[in-house]
């Protein structure tokens, strides 16, 4: 699995110096990451300069420098790159109203299974959902799961050849889906051996 390296991170000085120009680089390579799937449902698909740019934050933020705190951020983050035939993505469920959100979080208990990516001509690949810990309960589902697709080697073929790509959810209580626009088809297909 690709791993981003201890001493390929910048200092928090250099980053200092860097973040405006950096920031402003990975937001605009995210939007050709991001998918919205209906209304409320957002899809980021990570992959190394994102979670290297999350990375820098926490570094950042927590103003963390020294060697055992670095590699405790590298081994959180680190897992949240594909590896070449998967994508991994932040799945957030959003909903602006705090009441709506409350309602609708207890009624989505289990969309993170059932969000889908499809390859023209191929089966649908659904997610596989937050392998590092739980994030939903009795009462509710979590504003924000960490989902992998695993794309067979037929779907990661088709997709290098310009297959169409959709994505959806089909839960009872929340169903879309649509057709990946060229450009972020093109981006993700790039995350494929």
């Amino acid at each position: 699995m690709p791993q981003i390296a201890p001493d390929s991170l910048l200092s928090l000085e250099a980053y200092a110096r860097e973040r405006n120009a950096y920031r402003s680089r990975v937001i605009a390579h995210k939007k050709l990451r991001t998918v919205h799937v209906g209304g409320h449902v957002t899809l980021i698909f990570e992959d190394e300069q994102t979670v290297r740019y999350q990375v820098q934050e926490m570094l950042r933020i927590e103003r963390i420098f020294e060697e055992a705190g670095i590699q405790g951020e590298l081994d959180a983050y680190n897992p949240l790159i594909p590896d070449g035939g998967n994508w991994k993505a932040t799945m957030l469920v959003e909903y602006p109203d705090a009441d709506e959100r409350r309602r609708m979080l207890a009624r989505l208990k289990g969309v993170e299974r059932r969000v889908w990516v499809q390859v023209a001509g191929q089966a649908r690949a659904y997610a596989i959902a937050d392998e590092d810990l739980e994030r939903e309960n009795e009462e509710k589902t979590s504003a924000v799961h960490f989902l992998r697709f695993e794309l067979d080697a037929a779907m990661r073929g088709e997709l290098r050849r310009g297959a169409a790509l959709s994505m959806g959810v089909d839960h009872p209580a929340y169903d879309a889906s649509l057709q990946v626009a060229p450009e972020i088809r093109a981006s993700l297909a790039a995350d494929l051996a």
